[in-house]
């Protein structure tokens, strides 16, 4: 019995000599196996996380980066062409007819028209649509449009009084002063380009179409 405890003690002292070993190569393996999957983890981590935009997280920044194609660009509009004659609209009045059926509308449009730099019109366009109306009214401008003599400086060379139907105008050069006019005489002299001028309408008249004809009137007496 003594020699069997012997060799049991002797095996007992073995392994407990051999135990540490063996759970330092245990580690070792353990660790040098899961190097790589940590660091296939780290790797994804770092490698596969989605870059973001300019204004933050990933899909706010590819949001931004999308543009709509069927929106223009801001800086790729195309300017419209300038037109060769300005044009402003004096009065526009409804007309009723009374007709056996009933009412029929139509619409007078009155239009000044002007280059600024001495030509000027004035017309008149009748049509039952508005836009029809306007556009008679700017042909019929143009077919009456008159030059008005003036300097080097738009100022016109002496003074004029004229009338016209119901309407009496008077226009004066005034250096210094400006454009002092009103009603639809300062639209004529506006857009025929005349600066320092004083014009009087000295009639009780509210008629602005009368007006502005008035005014071209008394242009047309102008002698350079």
């Amino acid at each position: 019995m003594s020699e069997e405890k012997k060799q049991e003690a002797t095996t007992e002292e073995t392994v407990d000599t051999t135990a540490p070993e063996a759970t330092e190569a245990a580690k070792a393996t353990d660790a040098s196996t899961d190097a790589p999957a940590t660091d296939a983890k780290e790797g994804k981590a770092e490698g596969d996380r989605p870059s973001r935009g300019p204004r933050g997280g990933g899909r706010g920044g590819d949001r931004n980066n999308r543009r709509n194609p069927r929106r223009p660009r801001r800086g790729g509009r195309n300017e419209r062409p300038r037109q060769e004659f300005e044009q402003k609209i004096v009065s526009i009045r409804r007309v009723t007819r009374v007709m056996a059926g009933g009412r029929r509308f139509s619409f007078s449009v009155s239009m000044v028209i002007g280059d600024k730099k001495g030509r000027v019109g004035v017309g008149v366009g009748k049509a039952g649509d508005t836009q029809l109306a306007i556009e008679k009214a700017a042909r019929n401008a143009k077919k009456n449009m008159i030059t008005v003599p003036m300097n080097k400086d738009s100022h016109i060379p002496h003074d004029v009084h004229t009338k016209y139907a119901s309407s009496e105008v008077m226009i004066m050069p005034a250096p210094g002063r400006g454009l002092v006019a009103g009603s639809s005489v300062r639209t004529v002299l506006e857009l025929a380009g005349v600066k320092d001028v004083t014009a009087k309408i000295f009639s009780r008249s509210k008629n602005k179409l009368n007006n502005a004809k008035a005014a071209v009137e008394a242009l047309k007496q102008l002698k350079g």
